[in-house]
């Protein structure tokens, strides 16, 4: 499949570290948790992090923490499909596609729950014919892009004429929780809100970065050191010490794979196998 377009987009609100660390001590959240919590926080969002600011959709954060499961869902409802549409409607724009040429929409989120899914208030939203196929991927958590490309690219393996769109969209501020765990904390501190939107076609005019295969692996005995649970109704995202040492490894798994010397763009034909890096 080839590339077609690529859009980012984020909420217009922004703060730095050091205003989020303002909004926290003036909540109520650090009167219930430990002294020394809201000391790691502290150096959290002072330290040496690489985030320069964040950017979140759901308004008044000075009362975010003290909002109950269904208020988070409700904002999620209405803050994943605005900031999803603008993002798709961008990708079409510069990929000169109308919204009506659109075969297909993938749509990969975590951070909440709609049912019918994100996918088909999209689809109405920018305008896409009712017979366009719509699906949905939930709960994948921080790697479900790549599934979602993936399954875009059976479609287009299948109807080689088709043009489709692929969104991930996460509102983290919809899935905050505070507690005295420190991979609890750390995730309150460096997660924000932004969607991603990308379009492709088929074979059909040979045009743009070419994407025809992946190569990825699953480890489930590592399934419980990152992911979300459930806290009195609440998304809580768990984070083990050990995810970046984790993550090293399956990337230098995936990357033993591959023969370095016939890697010379970013996406390139290796060992028999089309990856995509």
């Amino acid at each position: 499949m080839y590339l077609k377009s690529l859009v980012n987009r984020v909420p217009e609100d922004s703060l730095t570290q050091a205003e989020c660390w303002d909004i926290f001590v003036r909540s109520e959240a650090p009167r219930h948790l430990k002294g020394r919590s809201v000391s790691f926080v502290d150096k959290v969002l002072h330290g040496e992090s690489g985030i320069e600011k964040r950017h979140f959709a759901l308004p008044n954060l000075d009362q975010l923490f003290q909002l109950d499961a269904e208020s988070l869902n409700i904002a999620f409802e209405r803050e994943a499909p605005a900031l999803a549409r603008r993002a798709l409607k961008e990708a079409l724009e510069r990929a000169a596609c109308l919204p009506s040429q659109l075969d297909a929409l993938f749509v990969c989120t975590c951070t909440g729950y709609l049912c019918p899914g994100i996918s088909s208030h999209l689809a109405e939203q920018v305008g896409m014919r009712r017979d366009a196929f719509l699906q949905d991927i939930v709960g994948l958590g921080c790697g479900a892009a790549i599934p979602s490309l993936r399954s875009a690219s059976y479609f287009l393996h299948a109807h080689p004429q088709a043009r489709v769109a692929v969104v991930a969209v996460e509102i983290c501020s919809a899935a905050f929780y505070l507690n005295d765990d420190p991979g609890v904390l750390i995730s309150a501190c460096l997660f924000g809100d932004g969607a991603s939107a990308s379009v492709w076609s088929g074979d059909r005019d040979r045009t743009g970065w070419l994407c025809n295969g992946f190569d990825l692996t699953h480890l489930p005995e590592d399934r419980e050191i990152l992911r979300f649970v459930n806290q009195g109704g609440k998304l809580c995202n768990r984070l083990h010490k050990s995810v970046p040492e984790k993550a090293a490894q399956a990337v230098a798994a995936l990357f033993a794979k591959i023969d370095p010397a016939s890697v010379d763009h970013v996406i390139s034909h290796a060992g028999g196998r089309d990856v995509i890096l």
